[in-house]
């Protein structure tokens, strides 16, 4: 297991996208949490199996269950796999932002968080409920290009004080407690 105090030593963590913010988020999380270890991100683009924007919790979860569950099908050699999905919900006349992220390591021991929910402004939640996706939605609303792959929706709209790397890595370094504190798992 992943103790503190160990020799240094690489571990090979595989995250279920080619998005560089996640693989970012990932690599920032496992330097804070397991510092005992060097880990060595890959990303690889996996299918999530939900709607490409997930608009319910239950939904988003699933979807980051589902990119692990594929992503141990494709990367056999790893020491972790995580999956990270976002997605919205509806919840009275608002749409909520968050992520769900989910970790597993080799010997089969899970780790899930949820990061910070926000809410999205009325004219972004307005075409999201159209079917566009968050981050097209973001750049239509915002004159961005592409910002899914840089800040996302958290950090144009707090301008930068939470990017969306580090939004993802509060999820993340939640999601690795089982791994820092096994004796309490």
């Amino acid at each position: 297991m992943y103790k503190q105090g160990d020799n240094m030593n690489k571990i090979r963590v595989f995250v279920g996208s080619i998005n560089p913010v996640k693989e970012l988020a990932v690599k920032s999380a496992f330097q804070k949490t397991l510092p005992q270890y060097e880990a060595m991100v890959h990303g690889l683009a996996v299918p999530s199996g939900v709607r490409a924007q997930p608009m319910t919790d239950a939904e988003t979860l699933l979807g980051a269950k589902n990119r692990l569950a594929n992503l141990t099908q494709f990367a056999t050699s790893a020491d972790f796999w995580v999956g990270i999905e976002g997605g919205v919900e509806v919840v009275g006349r608002q749409i909520e932002s968050f992520a769900w992220v989910v970790v597993k390591s080799k010997e089969g021991v899970y780790g899930k968080s949820r990061t910070a929910t926000f809410t999205l402004p009325s004219q972004v939640s307005e075409l999201v409920l159209k079917g566009m996706e968050l981050g097209d939605a973001d750049d239509l609303v915002f004159g961005q290009s592409n910002s899914k792959r840089t800040n996302g929706s958290v950090g144009i709209m707090t301008g930068d004080i939470i990017t969306r790397t580090t939004y993802y890595e509060h999820a993340l370094i939640l999601a690795l407690i089982p791994f820092k504190s096994p004796d309490l798992y």
